[in-house]
């Protein structure tokens, strides 16, 4: 669990046209730009993973983010989730 209450963790799914289209590194750079910890993968079933952990309003711009994500991307849905973790030090792809 989060030593800081302000922080709160994510996990999205994001379906669509989302892998070789630089999502991960688009979304680990904004991540990054916001503040915001995690990880960012490819999925077996062509979805893409993206644990996120932040404060609100920077959760709310990433999910904002992550509904279009890069411009080759086609995202058609994103799932998400609360999570109750210890946030990572950094955001990472994998």
């Amino acid at each position: 669990m989060n030593q800081n209450p302000e922080i709160q963790c994510r996990k999205y799914v994001v379906r669509g046209k989302v892998q070789g289209v630089f999502f991960r590194a688009s979304t680990r750079d904004v991540a990054r730009s916001l503040g915001v910890t995690g990880h960012a993968i490819n999925l077996p079933d062509g979805s893409v993973e993206v644990l996120a952990c932040g404060s609100a309003g920077a959760l709310q711009s990433l999910r904002k983010w992550l509904r279009d994500g890069p411009a080759h991307a086609r995202v058609d849905s994103l799932d998400e989730a609360s999570l109750e973790m210890a946030a990572p030090w950094q955001f990472t792809t994998g």
